[in-house]
């Protein structure tokens, strides 16, 4: 089999990592003449920087041959698909070439398991040394990381890519001892624990680091002294799959907290459970809408950004502006509107003088909104077009606010107020603005929606 052969498999196969993922995309190609670009090529992803930028990765698996039987997984090794494999030659020649022509930024790295988690993980981290060491490949590397392999394994990973992610599958052990019985989920938070480990001691070397460099020591000295080490800068991450157990979303939020607390991921990711070929009957035989998926994330924002607690978000019956009960989130509007309905007791809020937690909760109100609100307000009254200036959604947050010119008064109970505030459903596109859609929060564009919502 040729390169472009195996390429074609194997970026087709790594489609169902979230990690880099544009969820909620449509198909589209210029075929026929009409327009130009295409969102069906294999290969090539694209994720965001803290910063905002958009990085174009080359994104496949070394092999999508597998020792393992997870039914959810389509590469599954009782799975009827053609298989291919690298080798460790074949995966950095195609990222210096992409590379060179400008096609990618950085690589994305996955596997499935062949012979043991051991050797499966000493091939993918391979690559990365041969990158950095051999070709002084200076792009971004992701790897994803065997949870069985040997701690040392794991060290040397750290050392050569930016970011590390071990899968945690699914929200819940049970779930996962049913649907993937050969994982184990003591191994995935061990070896999640070593990563944190190493992320911590590089990030206190780095400080110790800069802090010495500040002590008047004498040039000569200064500059023999070590630099301090490199473990995955970038963090790690995980994705959990949703829909393919009964889990609710409650659950899946407790359990996503865990992680965020006890091991300081960066990111967890969801990805709504897609129908495979000739898939167990324990599995579902639809996918749950993805809505459901996308909700998840803007649960997950206000986790970590607008300081909710995960049993805020999720109420335990239903309350009032549709939001349903049982552990599960509203489809037909954001949770943090919902939150809002369901709390009309903490609301108007003066947004002269509230403090920035509760402003925070306000909805149509964002992190940045809320900073400039908090700069200006130092100086003058802030009335409603002072917010119109902002580019906040005005229809949205005027129910909840008290201003110089503005007071809400008696306004609609809070079932009217959700039908006059939530749209007509539409299925999110990747680029929708949210306060045309109140989407607001895309997987894979973390800063632009942080700074819209």
């Amino acid at each position: 089999m040729i390169t472009s052969q195996k390429l074609a498999i194997l970026a087709d196969a790594a489609k169902y990592d979230a990690s880099c993922s544009s969820s909620g995309t449509s198909k589209r190609h210029s075929l026929g003449g009409k327009g130009i670009g295409s969102t069906e090529g294999s290969g090539i992803c694209h994720s965001y920087a803290p910063d905002g930028r958009c990085i174009s990765l080359l994104k496949i698996l070394f092999t999508n041959f597998c020792l393992y039987d997870c039914l959810y997984c389509v590469n599954r090794v009782s799975s009827n698909v053609p298989r291919a494999r690298f080798t460790v030659d074949e995966v950095v020649q195609l990222t210096l070439d992409f590379y060179r022509r400008n096609c990618i930024e950085g690589l994305f790295l996955s596997s499935g398991i062949i012979q043991s988690p051991d050797y499966t993980m000493e091939l993918v981290v391979e690559v990365a040394r041969v990158l950095r060491v051999e070709h002084d490949f200076r792009g971004y590397i992701h790897l994803k990381t065997i949870p069985d392999a040997s701690a040392d394994l794991l060290a040397r990973a750290g050392r050569y890519a930016d970011r590390l992610s071990i899968n945690v599958e699914l929200p819940t052990v049970q779930s996962l001892h049913a649907l993937a019985p050969q994982k184990d989920s003591a191994a995935i938070r061990r070896s999640m624990a070593q990563l944190r480990l190493g992320i911590d001691e590089a990030k206190g070397a780095t400080r110790d680091a800069q802090k010495t460099s500040i002590i008047s020591l004498p040039r000569s000295l200064k500059t023999r002294l070590a630099p301090a080490p490199r473990f995955a800068p970038g963090g790690q991450s995980t994705q959990m799959i949703v829909g393919a157990d009964s889990t609710d979303d409650r659950t899946i939020l407790q359990t996503t907290a865990t992680l965020y607390s006890a091991y300081q991921l960066r990111r967890v990711y969801y990805s709504a459970f897609s129908p495979i070929p000739d898939a167990s009957a324990r599995l579902p035989l639809r996918q749950p809408p993805l809505i459901r998926e996308h909700r998840l994330y803007q649960a997950d924002w206000l986790i970590r950004f607008y300081g909710f607690a995960h049993h805020e978000i999720v109420p335990d019956a239903a309350g009032p502006g549709g939001t349903p009960g049982h552990g599960m989130l509203a489809l037909d509007m954001d949770p943090k509107l919902a939150w809002a309905l369901a709390h009309r007791g903490q609301f108007p809020v003066n947004v002269n003088c509230a403090p920035r937690e509760m402003l925070l909760r306000v909805p149509g109100l964002g992190v940045k909104a809320v900073t400039r609100i908090l700069q200006a307000r130092r100086v003058r009254q802030l009335r409603a077009d002072d917010l119109q200036r902002l580019h906040v959604p005005l229809k949205k947050v005027l129910p909840f606010v008290l201003l110089a010119d503005h007071q809400p008064g008696a306004t609609l109970d809070a079932l009217n107020l959700a039908a006059r505030l939530t749209p007509t459903p539409v299925q999110a596109g990747l680029f929708d603005e949210p306060e045309n859609t109140a989407l607001p929060l895309l997987a894979s564009a973390p800063v632009a929606a942080q700074q819209a919502w």
